[in-house]
């Protein structure tokens, strides 16, 4: 079968979105050089390595990546993920990040995933994001301090992804604090409608953050050559992070159950106080009703059947009646 892939153009190549186009060179000192379609092919210093980004859904990408990892790596690259995981592969890793769209509602944070083949002196990145733009590389060739080496990019990517994250989470708290109000306004209803999505969007971001946690924690402890105590340093400061935010989705759960069960408290308040107006109804009506009912029986000897006050005095003893029964609850504090 001919194979009919079309070269990418070179807009496309200039912005990093398909093929080996986008090609970045780390002098391993915090200097970066982009190299650019056409020119001779890069040399990395001894002691730097190459980042190599495309998107993981041009064919031309995925033929540039069969000649370069074979067909076996080149399936655990472009394979869909679902979760964030770290696979180690003799002295090369594969690890898988889930990255927020930018901008995104919490109720709709439109993941994106960064899948990063890690070598010695080179990295791969296919995904349908910018990275160029992710980790704002133009600012960082100006500055001189680019990553060091491939672990310093790993952290790096996840830093950003947590940076995106924050945000988020304190959007999350803010809505808490928002139901909250709505109990103490007597807003139950509204409240639980609005706390029932909450609950939903932080299980959401739980499973998001955990599981790229443990990712950077397996990469941090995993024996690769080329990764120096530094860079574990480096990894372990990202996945720190990245468990900071999990512990905060954390409180914000545990929250959201204590407020869940003070929704069902206000519940129960208000379903007591109306079984107790319910019940002092009863009382109160209890004995006015087998009062008329006795006077109300279609027998002879009914008392004062024949007096015309005789209604209206009824009448005021059934008053009578109830206002004590009343006061007596009153007093007695049962109402």
């Amino acid at each position: 079968m001919t194979n009919t892939a079309k070269p990418p153009n070179e807009r496309a190549m200039q912005n990093g979105l398909v093929g080996g186009g986008a090609v970045l060179i780390f002098d391993g000192n915090g200097g970066m050089k982009r190299h650019e379609p056409g020119e001779d092919h890069p040399v990395v210093p001894g002691n730097g390595f190459k980042l190599v980004v495309g998107n993981s859904k041009a064919p031309e990408f995925k033929l540039w990546l069969k000649g370069e990892l074979g067909e076996f790596n080149t399936g655990l690259v472009t394979a869909p993920s679902s979760r964030s995981r770290c696979s180690v592969l003799d002295d090369r890793a594969l690890v898988v990040l889930r990255v927020v769209r930018p901008g995104a509602a919490p109720h709709d944070v439109g993941r994106q995933f960064l899948t990063i083949w890690i070598e010695k002196s080179r990295v791969i990145i296919a995904s349908e994001l910018n990275i160029l733009d992710f980790l704002g590389l133009s600012k960082v060739e100006q500055a001189e301090y680019a990553p060091t080496t491939p672990a310093d990019l790993i952290a790096r990517l996840a830093l950003r992804a947590t940076d995106r994250l924050e945000p988020l989470i304190e959007m999350l708290g803010d809505r808490l604090d928002e139901v909250e109000e709505s109990l103490i306004t007597q807003k139950t209803e509204r409240a639980q409608d609005n706390l029932e999505q909450l609950r939903r969007t932080l299980i959401s971001f739980r499973r998001l953050v955990w599981p790229q946690r443990d990712a950077l924690s397996t990469l941090e402890v995993e024996d690769l050559s080329f990764f120096s105590d530094r860079d574990r340093m480096r990894l372990r400061e990202a996945a720190m992070r990245t468990a900071r935010i999990g512990d905060e989705l954390q409180a914000l759960s545990e929250r959201a159950v204590l407020v869940h069960e003070e929704i069902i408290d206000d519940r129960a308040e208000q379903m007591n106080k109306a079984m107790l107006v319910l019940a002092a109804v009863t009382v109160i009506f209890s004995p006015l009703t087998l009062l008329t009912g006795l006077l109300g029986m279609n027998v002879s000897g009914i008392p004062f059947a024949e007096n015309s006050a005789a209604f209206w005095a009824v009448c005021v003893l059934v008053v009578v009646l109830g206002l004590g029964a009343l006061g007596l609850m009153r007093k007695r504090r049962w109402l």
